[in-house]
């Protein structure tokens, strides 16, 4: 279901992706391993993984009908680090209201939303990316030079329902 250029296409921006390659998930380095080839909210793995509590920044969204995206940054409410970047497509009419209310808030990071809300929801990997970072991916994350780091592509069902689709890259390990 995920098609990695329809998520592209949402936020065109020529110059946060240099370049990117599809690989397989035993090909995934640590400690990018770790952070993206499991099936669980990338917000509680980063949260994990770096000892604090994300915000998100959304950077851009839309609403059309009942489908919602948005191109987003988690930061870590720690230092405010960007340690993820991320581009959202949701079907509003398979969330509850009170859930699509929050999430259109713009206030508090998607996988948070749904584990308050105790959504049924199982997330599936569909690719794998090793991804060289453009002139604006390098501020986020703030790089001096382009550095290779990694990223998924994922679908998140709702009560057995494909309702969210998620571009997720990881800044790159220090």
């Amino acid at each position: 279901m995920t098609n990695l250029a329809q998520l592209l296409d949402l936020f065109p921006l020529p110059d946060y992706l240099q370049a990117y390659e599809f690989v397989a998930a035993d090909k995934v380095p640590p400690p990018y391993h770790d952070l993206l080839v499991h099936n669980q909210h990338m917000t509680v793995t980063v949260e994990a993984y770096h000892g604090s509590l994300v915000n998100v920044r959304v950077l851009e969204h839309r609403l059309e009908g009942d489908v919602y995206a948005r191109k987003i940054l988690l930061a870590l409410q720690s230092n405010d680090k960007v340690v993820q970047f991320g581009l959202v497509r949701i079907q509003l009419n398979l969330v509850s209201p009170e859930v699509r209310a929050e999430i259109v808030s713009r206030q508090t990071p998607l996988g948070r939303i749904l584990i308050q809300h105790n959504v049924l929801r199982t997330i599936e990997p569909i690719s794998f990316l090793r991804v060289l970072p453009g002139p604006a991916m390098m501020g986020w994350f703030d790089l001096k030079a382009p550095q290779h780091t990694f990223g998924r592509t994922a679908v998140i069902n709702c009560d057995n329902q494909p309702a969210i689709e998620v571009l997720e890259i990881v800044a790159p390990a220090s």
